[in-house]
């Protein structure tokens, strides 16, 4: 794209951007606080290295290996994301791990920073982009809320944990920094941008390469994309999404628990878990999905 085209369409998105509110630190907040509240206001999106070890990693590896061998054998257990590329939702008792996730110190205090001290657990899930995976279109996750476009407040936070250690070849994640705050002005379906922006996303593109046990936070918001997979092998992600009170993205999820495991969760826990509670699990039907429309049957 010529130089002079791409200097005007950065300039028409950032006349139609959010413009977000003083960045909202908690009072009293440490130097850890302020860095992640700032980092996901500023560039929407943060990470902590090495949060967990290979192990545990190694372990949720072979947890989303089960789960996608039992979705895919089924019908509608896996929804596409374009060629070669699956999402499945899966419950907390799917994933050995799901606790230390949860309960992990960096977690709780990205979340009750940003979302406040009663946000809720609403999904939990993985994409495997496979071999052969073409690039995404740049997207965000769900159209803009409304507190968003007029109070400039992120609701919502998707956490992301690779399965692998993340190659070259093997289709980074690639994110747009600073674009959760991109108004949705000729967006189709408020989600994925015209191709005339895309020098604008290409030209803030950054390419993310993790390792087992690393651990990042965006807002679902800041666009982004996967990239093509030259590679032989699949990049599994974990997937965690966390609300805000009356965000409202727990009714696009069926994420369910039992009672018995329920029970056995810390009461810091239970607290930000408002899932139906069953006698027995029932596996998930992945729901429609626009993404699917947009990308590309699997």
């Amino acid at each position: 794209m010529p130089k002079q085209s791409m200097e005007k369409d950065l300039m028409t998105n950032l006349a139609n951007s959010v413009e977000p509110l003083d960045i909202p630190i908690p009072d009293g907040a440490g130097a850890e606080v302020v860095a992640a509240v700032t980092g996901l206001y500023t560039d929407g999106i943060i990470a902590r290295k090495g949060a967990f070890s290979r192990e545990w990693a190694q372990r949720m590896a072979e947890d989303i290996d089960v789960a996608f061998q039992e979705a895919i054998s089924r019908p509608g257990g896996a929804v596409g994301r374009g060629p070669n590329r699956h999402y499945v939702e899966i419950h907390p008792e799917q994933m050995k791990g799901w606790l230390e996730l949860v309960d992990h110190p960096w977690v709780r205090m990205v979340c009750e920073s940003v979302l406040g001290p009663d946000y809720q657990f609403v999904e939990l899930g993985f994409d495997i982009p496979g071999a052969g995976a073409v690039n995404q279109p740049w997207h965000r996750d769900f159209p803009m809320p409304e507190e968003t476009r007029v109070g400039g407040r992120l609701t919502s936070l998707a956490f992301n944990l690779t399965a692998v250690d993340t190659e070259q070849d093997m289709g980074p994640f690639e994110v747009a920094p600073t674009t959760q705050w991109d108004l949705p002005e000729g967006f189709d379906h408020e989600m994925f941008p015209p191709k005339s922006a895309y020098g604008r996303y290409e030209a803030l593109a950054q390419r993310k390469y993790p390792k087992m046990g690393d651990v990042s936070a965006r807002s679902a918001l800041t666009i982004h994309r996967g990239t093509q997979n030259f590679s032989q092998k699949s990049r599994p992600v974990l997937v965690l999404g966390v609300d805000a009170p009356g965000a409202g993205n727990a009714e696009h999820h069926d994420m369910a628990v039992t009672r018995k495991f329920y029970d056995s969760l810390p009461e810091r826990v239970r607290n930000h878990l408002s899932c139906p509670i069953v006698d027995e699990l029932t596996p998930i039907t992945q729901k429609h999905s626009i993404e699917g429309l947009m990308m590309g049957d699997a």
